[in-house]
């Protein structure tokens, strides 16, 4: 079986939920909390994935290692639209050129978003052109590191006064971690079942 056979059988079975509180079953939840909803391209380009560095200026996550994607607004028809959309604006990619495979579970995020990581393969020749305000860097990693879940390490640090855990999955000079290693790790532990 290939790749892409396994990875259209791991994304057509129903998966379990995902969130930053995982790891971390003691942490309380405030009562009556409202998530925004937002999505994710995860992108496939070959048998790489395409992933982006948040510039260093940004007030949310600077820095941090993300998939393409952001808030769902009043104008998106659906989350699949949102994370085409803001592929294309933070990268670059055309809608057009991404054959949209599905989606994984929704992940709630401790920033308060409920995030549709939505799985598309990118189709044809395709140079990344990264948005100055938003992406410093565009980078690819190859499937196999982040398909295979001992790749994937459970770190912590403290966050609002008490200790977290969240996976990281390194990649050379890329620290991947928080809510874009958990979807991975999800996705990874989908394929190997």
């Amino acid at each position: 079986m290939t790749l892409a056979d396994r990875l259209r059988d791991a994304i057509a079975r129903p998966g379990g939920a995902s969130s930053d509180f995982d790891l971390n079953p003691d942490i309380a939840l405030p009562p009556g909390r409202i998530l925004r909803p937002a999505a994710v391209l995860v992108a496939i380009q070959g048998d790489r994935l395409i992933l982006t560095k948040r510039a260093s200026h940004l007030k949310h996550h600077p820095g941090q290692i993300a998939f393409p994607g952001g808030k769902v607004e009043k104008s998106d028809p659906s989350a699949e639209a949102a994370a085409l959309r803001e592929a294309q604006e933070e990268i670059g990619l055309p809608a057009s050129a991404v054959e949209i495979w599905g989606h994984l579970p929704v992940h709630e995020t401790v920033t308060g978003f409920a995030v549709t990581p939505v799985l598309g393969v990118v189709r044809g020749a395709f140079t990344a052109v990264p948005e100055a305000g938003e992406v410093e860097e565009v980078f690819t990693v190859p499937l196999t590191h982040v398909l295979s879940p001992d790749r994937f390490v459970v770190e912590r640090r403290r966050w609002r006064g008490e200790w977290r855990r969240y996976y990281t999955v390194p990649f050379g000079p890329y620290y991947i971690w928080g809510a874009t290693a958990r979807i991975l790790r999800g996705l990874a532990d989908r394929v190997q079942a």
